[in-house]
């Protein structure tokens, strides 16, 4: 995989963002240039230190606002014929390695300084404005992540399929916050699916737009707010007419939908799961805010599609149920890597912490149930990490990972909660107050059991 060099490449003088030379520049010039840009940004100043006056806070009423979508970018039809363009699956190694390729590594280093020196310092003021800080997103855009699983023969920066890396992508991101990561990563999910599955057309009409510098926010809203939801059973339904389709229903949990250009909106059709492409401006598509307990950063929204007329090429994918599926356990396997990464979080505050707070003249960490009980946060976070990463490999080896996906979901959103408590109860009184991160660690782990959609790797 060139996922590493392919990134530095654009982030030169003759790529998009212009931050070092790619000629007489070996691959950790090309890191450590990225990493010396990312931190002189003036970004870094303004995050945390501008009062976001101008953001809408959702929590402000119990009902939230209802708008509707307005069309600010046209996406240009082309008349593109044929599969698009895919990227090849990564090639077998024949082991059970899970040590990262020196260009994931170098991916990965980019991406875990946004998190630390961008991400975790809004992350307090975006969960209480239910808005990811604009100059946050800005620095995502800057390091690449809208294109980070678009194939690079589309202008993105994938020469592979790309869930490993976009798998070491969402875990990084989500130690600084689940619910900025989110939002950072829902439009380049979009960019995914129309790589994995968009025609020659889709591509051409709606890829452009997210390798600019203003990459259009857009979300993946398979969601429905109904009363034990099945996913792969849309109630959400997509009825033929002469020139293309008419889709009725709710989607619950759309991120940024207020703000969304494109929708990936899953709908049952004769009684099959299909997934179809939406633009904002296509009449009978509105949004509610929908304030939740975690990932507020994320700014959630309920999409309610009331007649909404789309051309017969406005499919994305398959019409067998396949593609939907697929989006779905690839969807799950992005959920796995947050909760990896925001178990981590948890892991390395509660570590400290326990070792300098005292109790009875000791710190507490001395006590066994104390010293047990990080121990096991330790242990089962080993365990989601390795189901996460070895469906996320077969994943980008293009070999079946259902039973896989399946495991690491269900170890990732019972041991993920279980990590969130353990973090609060170990920090007792504090572990209840805004003062400390933890708690807001706690509601956004609780969403890894319960979402579905919104992003995948």
């Amino acid at each position: 995989m060139d996922i590493g060099k392919s990134l530095m490449t654009r982030l030169s003088p003759g790529g998009r963002h212009g931050l070092a030379s790619t000629e007489q520049r070996d691959p950790i010039g090309y890191a450590v240039a990225a990493l010396n840009k990312l931190a002189q940004s003036d970004l870094l100043d303004r995050v945390g230190l501008r009062k976001q006056a101008e953001q809408v806070v959702f929590t402000s009423t119990r009902e939230g606002f209802r708008t509707v979508t307005a069309a600010s970018r046209q996406f240009k039809k082309t008349g593109g014929k044929g599969a698009g363009t895919r990227a090849p699956a990564a090639p077998r190694q024949g082991v059970f390695d899970l040590t990262p390729t020196e260009d994931e590594q170098m991916l990965v280093d980019v991406v875990s300084e946004y998190a630390e020196e961008v991400v975790r310092p809004a992350a307090a003021e975006a969960n209480e404005t239910c808005e990811a800080p604009e100059a946050v997103l800005k620095a995502g855009l800057e390091i690449g992540l809208p294109i980070l699983g678009v194939p690079e023969a589309l202008g993105g920066i994938s020469e592979e399929r790309s869930a490993m890396a976009g798998t070491l992508v969402a875990e990084a991101l989500s130690k600084g916050d689940m619910g900025i990561a989110l939002a950072a990563l829902a439009p380049g999910s979009v960019a995914t699916a129309l790589g994995l599955w968009g025609t020659e057309a889709q591509q051409q009409t709606y890829l452009p737009a997210f390798t600019e510098d203003s990459a259009p926010a857009a979300a993946l809203a398979l969601q429905e707010p109904t009363v034990l939801f099945d996913v792969l059973e849309p109630s959400t339904t997509a009825r033929r007419t002469p020139d293309g389709f008419v889709l009725d229903g709710t989607k619950a949990g759309v991120v940024r939908g207020a703000e969304a250009e494109l929708f990936v909106v899953g709908a049952s059709l004769d009684g099959t799961p299909v997934l179809f492409l939406v633009e904002s401006s296509t009449a009978g598509l509105t949004v509610e805010a929908e304030p939740s307990m975690g990932v507020r950063a994320a700014a959630l929204t309920t999409l309610r599609l009331e007649g909404v007329t789309v051309p017969a090429d406005a499919v994305l994918g398959a019409t067998d149920g396949s593609t939907y599926t697929e989006c779905v356990r690839l969807s799950r396997l992005a959920w796995c890597a947050l909760a990896v990464g925001t178990g981590q979080a948890v892991l390395d505050y509660v570590t400290p912490y326990v070792k300098t707070r005292e109790a009875f003249g000791e710190p507490i960490a001395h006590r066994q149930s104390v010293a047990f009980m990080v121990a096991n946060i330790a242990i089962e976070l080993q365990a989601m990490r390795l189901l996460t990463y070895k469906a996320a490999g077969r994943a980008a080896a293009g070999q079946e990972f259902t039973r896989e996906v399946a495991l690491a979901r269900k170890l990732c959103s019972e041991k993920g909660m279980a990590i969130g408590n353990d973090g609060v109860q170990l920090l007792g009184g504090h572990g209840f107050v805004k003062e400390h991160p933890v708690e807001r660690w706690y509601r956004d782990l609780r969403a890894v059991g319960i979402m579905e959609g919104a992003v995948l790797v």
